[in-house]
């Protein structure tokens, strides 16, 4: 046996090694509600400590994690808490956590059924869940991926597919040089995610064909070009800022009648869907050709977590499609032939745990809280002089600004150093902004009552220094 067999064993052996890295764990998360937001200065500079050289002998496991704890746990950010508005970062919820520490020590593989059985278990149940949650056909397959940034550059793969199939080009056997052209029909504020997926497989920006929106960021149906069988439609459930969601009722219905490809990218909002009172605004989803979706945002799973959504199965396992003399092909579902990766790690796991925890009655109350968390939010600093909010909650999203974009600045940078809350900003109307996403199973009111203090104090601090 070679010296580092010799240790390994030793280790996988050594129970208090886990036990360590358990405890750890558990220390984190009792103190995660407590601790500031955002890391502290001195947190951020002692991470100075992982610029050692590389190891020429393997260090020991104890240490190791000793060392990770020490200077790591420090600078997180407590987004697993209640007051983390600064990105559409959800939380995760206590099984979902569990079960990925769990899926962690499984370490599968969930490429192929044979290679892991319950990956491709658990994969075709959720698939089944996400259809039942989010009302789609039966014949829609699912792939699970890192985020909705793969979901949509697969969903767009599968679109190119099948529009250049149907005017006869294999895209697969004759690539994309001297293809038929491809339009892309976009919402002027289409994520840059789903710009990067139209860029990833090879369509470029100047093929978009730009559609304007409203104030909220919804694409305007009566601006749309005329739409035909050669038409990949971009929409969003969503809107990165203002949470707003296009009609995708009468676009999707246009779209259909001409034989155009939809695509919705739904990374938070389209979890609206599963609330009683608020899926009104995902009227006809089931419209659409393709999805993507994030469990890591608005369902709170741990991350990376995310789903492609397909109506057409043969286009997107065509899009994904490799074969190999040593892969074995069995009559159960085989994951990687929706998503981009062969190899991946059993996020599926996490994603059934969390479904399970919660039900469809726990996501239906999770998502809508959200909402409501929102618009408590919205109103007090409505109703607070010196901040205006800009936009109409349809969602999880709050834009606020101040007086000019250089208070609106000082104010957020207050804001971020106070370790009360943190939030982001952004670029709103011309204007700059603070954005505020609410995506935690954890927030209460308490807060939103202690955020919306931490923005009434920034204020007074900056218009009296």
């Amino acid at each position: 046996m070679s010296k580092i067999q010799e240790k390994l064993f030793k280790e996988i052996k050594d129970d208090s090694l886990f036990e360590k890295s358990l405890s750890y764990s558990k220390e984190y998360i009792a103190k995660i509600f407590d601790r500031d937001v955002y890391p502290s200065d001195q947190a951020i500079k002692d991470l100075d400590v992982f610029d050692s050289a590389l190891p020429v002998d393997g260090l020991d496991g104890h240490h190791l994690i000793e060392h990770l704890n020490t200077f790591g746990s420090p600078a997180t950010n407590a987004q697993l808490g209640g007051r983390y508005f600064g990105f559409v970062n959800g939380s995760a919820v206590p099984a979902g956590i569990a079960a990925k520490q769990l899926a962690t020590t499984w370490d599968q593989n969930s490429g192929l059924q044979i290679i892991s059985p319950i990956c491709a278990k658990l994969e075709s149940v959720v698939e089944k869940w996400i259809n039942k949650l989010f009302d789609l056909d039966d014949k829609c397959v699912s792939g699970f991926v890192t985020g909705t940034s793969a979901a949509n550059f697969c969903s767009l793969a599968a679109a190119r597919y099948r529009i250049l199939k149907n005017q006869g080009w294999d895209v697969n056997k004759k690539g994309l040089w001297n293809a038929p052209r491809v339009r892309i029909v976009a919402g002027k504020q289409a994520h840059s995610s789903v710009l990067k997926a139209v860029n990833m497989n090879g369509f470029g920006q100047e093929s978009i064909e730009w559609v304007d929106v409203d104030h909220q960021g919804r694409m305007l149906v009566d601006s749309l070009p005329a739409l035909d069988n050669t038409c990949l439609v971009l929409l969003q459930a969503g809107n990165v800022n203002s949470g707003a969601f296009d009609d995708f009722d009468n676009i999707c219905t246009l779209a259909n009648n001409a034989g155009s490809w939809v695509h919705i990218d739904g990374a938070f909002g389209l979890w609206a869907q599963c609330s009683s009172s608020l899926k009104h605004w995902t009227n006809g989803i089931a419209k659409a050709d393709s999805l993507a979706v994030d469990g890591h945002k608005t369902l709170n799973t741990p991350y990376d977590c995310g789903i492609v959504i397909c109506k057409d199965k043969d286009a997107l396992s065509s899009a994904m499609h490799m074969s190999a003399s040593y892969i074995m092909q069995n009559q159960e579902r085989d994951g990687m032939y929706y998503t981009a990766d062969m190899s991946r790690r059993s996020r599926v796991i996490e994603l059934w745990a969390t479904i399970c925890s919660l039900g469809i009655h726990g996501i239906d109350e999770m998502v809508t809280s959200m909402h409501e968390k929102a618009n408590l939010f919205a109103d007090l600093l409505s109703s607070a002089d010196g901040f205006t909010v800009l936009n109409e909650i349809d969602f999880n999203q709050i834009v606020v600004c101040c007086n000019s974009d250089e208070l609106t600045s000082q104010v957020m940078q207050h804001i971020q150093q106070s370790g009360d809350c943190w939030v982001g900003h952004a670029m709103w109307k011309n204007k700059r902004v603070i954005r505020i996403s609410i995506c935690s199973w954890a927030t209460t009111k308490d807060d939103i009552n202690r955020s919306f203090n931490a923005f009434k104090t920034a204020l007074e601090h900056c218009t009296t220094s």
